[in-house]
């Protein structure tokens, strides 16, 4: 890569797959056409990989992985590192990319590189964090010795709204530990959420076959990425229905495989009636439309105490009406493009059974393309589609509780748990009232959106299995060897 010219000959190779180290073609007759979601432009046409080229790579990654796990913790270390000053470097560039390709803002895009890189850095100190133990016997002369060692190769199958964060997150600490990779991208998001990556691992001196990325159709390697023999653990981010389907893939062939879901979300956002409203409004504004609400852990539900809610809504109103919808390079763009086609139509249906069922629409505005400006419901149940369902999009309704026990019971309505919040100016209430929450995620006076690369991110019921970041990540992308020492003859009974 070369520094500030996103057109530069450094990204000829991103119409390639990266297998083995080495950039080459798809050998399947279909073809990824990525394009930037803001203004239709084509920015790579990839061809697709095949089953067999899957299949290169995960015999790369395991051959590769041996060796790579009897590095020194320093040497592995260093290459993340490495990997953190890239980034640094190219700072410019990978926002570039992630707007064009995802459709982030430049305000979304720069949270999305802060987050990318601080996992980065987090798993450089996993090597060295990696510790085992020394359990005591009740059998005489013998000792336990608990050893803490690499899963072997993981397999990742990334997600196209925080592609860079929600790819390196699995891939960073899954190397930093020993393992190898193999990675399916998003088809929205080849560049930002698997190529791009992997030029900056090929500069920053990751050895050949340690991370490979094969952009494919689901049609084509979606299942066999899962099923094929060689990952021991398969790292999905993504919705529920599909995060099913791989943990039923993952245990019913010839090998039962770990994996690791994060997957939908319905998260409520609660406002009590002794909440700082103006504070409230603000953090509900953004937590519902950074991304145009194409988060899993975006705000999918404002729940309000009855006494303040007329008040509430009135502010909230005022306050989204001021946000720009449109370029997502500009930096004073709130709200940008929604990632195709076949997610605006979803949007445009929800909007008009969200109706039908009789919410009222407070505020709305034209659907010019992909830009989908922010659409306000009242008088929303918590039995419509909107309060049951993800929205993944810039559309959210306001829900009046009775008091605080209801509105409790209205959060915990969903067969999501992943993340949520509540605002109040009692810290004791508070800390009650999100203990009660059943989810993995609760955050008091702010925004459900949080992802901090030393504290667990994952969720509860249908929003999935396990934990990322710090030491959490660090036990999931590693297995237990149980070894004992028998030191002096035992006395066997027979």
């Amino acid at each position: 890569m070369t520094t500030n010219n996103a057109n530069s000959n450094a990204y000829s190779d991103f119409h390639l797959q990266y297998i083995a180290g080495d950039w080459k073609k798809g050998d399947d007759d279909s073809v990824n056409i990525d394009t930037n979601p803001y203004n239709g432009e084509t920015l790579v046409e990839i061809k697709q990989a095949t089953k067999e080229q899957l299949d290169e790579a995960y015999q790369a990654a395991s051959a590769a992985q041996k060796q790579w796990a009897q590095q020194t913790p320093n040497e592995r270390a260093a290459t993340l590192y490495k990997v953190v000053s890239i980034f640094d470097q190219r700072q410019d560039e990978i926002v570039d990319w992630l707007i064009k390709e995802s459709g982030s803002t430049r305000i979304k895009a720069m949270v999305e590189f802060s987050s990318a890189r601080a996992i980065t850095l987090e798993a450089a100190s996993f090597p060295n964090r990696v510790h085992g133990e020394i359990r005591p016997s009740n059998t005489p002369g013998k000792e336990n010795f608990i050893y803490r060692e690499p899963m072997g190769v993981i397999a990742v199958i990334s997600p196209w709204n925080f592609p860079l964060h929600l790819t390196q997150r699995s891939i960073a600490p899954a190397l930093a530990l020993g393992n190898a990779v193999v990675l399916k991208p998003a088809s929205d998001t080849p560049i930002t959420g698997g190529l791009l990556l992997a030029k900056i691992f090929e500069e920053a001196g990751l050895p050949k076959g340690l991370l490979n990325v094969v952009v494919g159709a689901g049609s084509e390697i979606g299942d066999a990425i899962v099923t094929h023999d060689i990952p021991s653990l398969v790292s999905f981010t993504g919705s529920t229905s599909v995060g099913k389907h791989i943990g039923e893939l993952a245990n019913g062939g010839d090998y039962i495989k770990q994996v690791a879901l994060e997957l939908g979300g319905n998260s409520p956002f609660v406002v009590l009636k002794d909440a700082d409203i103006e504070q409230a409004v603000k953090a509900a504004a953004f937590g519902k439309f950074l991304h145009q609400g194409q988060i899993c852990i975006a705000i999918n539900r404002i729940i309000v105490e009855d006494e303040i809610y007329d008040d509430f809504v009135e502010r909230f109103l005022a306050h989204v009406k001021t946000l720009n919808v449109g370029d997502p390079s500009k930096l004073d763009t709130a709200v940008g493009p929604i990632i195709n086609e076949k997610q605006v139509k979803s949007l445009k249906d929800k909007i008009d059974k969200t109706q039908q069922q009789g919410a009222k629409m407070i505020l709305s505005g034209e659907i010019k393309g992909q830009l989908v400006p922010p659409h306000i419901f009242t008088e929303v149940t918590r039995e419509m589609d909107l309060s049951c369902n993800e929205v993944f999009g810039p559309l959210v309704g306001i829900i009046r509780a009775k008091d605080e026990d209801d509105a409790l019971s209205i959060a915990n309505d969903s067969m999501y748990g992943l993340s949520s919040a509540v605002f109040t100016e009692d810290m004791a209430k508070g800390l009650r009232f999100a203990r009660g929450i059943k989810a993995g995620m609760t955050h008091i006076n702010d925004i459900s959106v949080n992802d901090e690369s030393n504290a667990p991110f994952g969720g509860e019921k249908n929003s999935g299995i396990g934990r990322f970041n710090g030491e959490w990540i660090l036990e999931e992308f590693t297995t237990l060897h149980w070894i004992s020492v028998q030191h002096i003859p035992r006395d066997y009974p027979f």
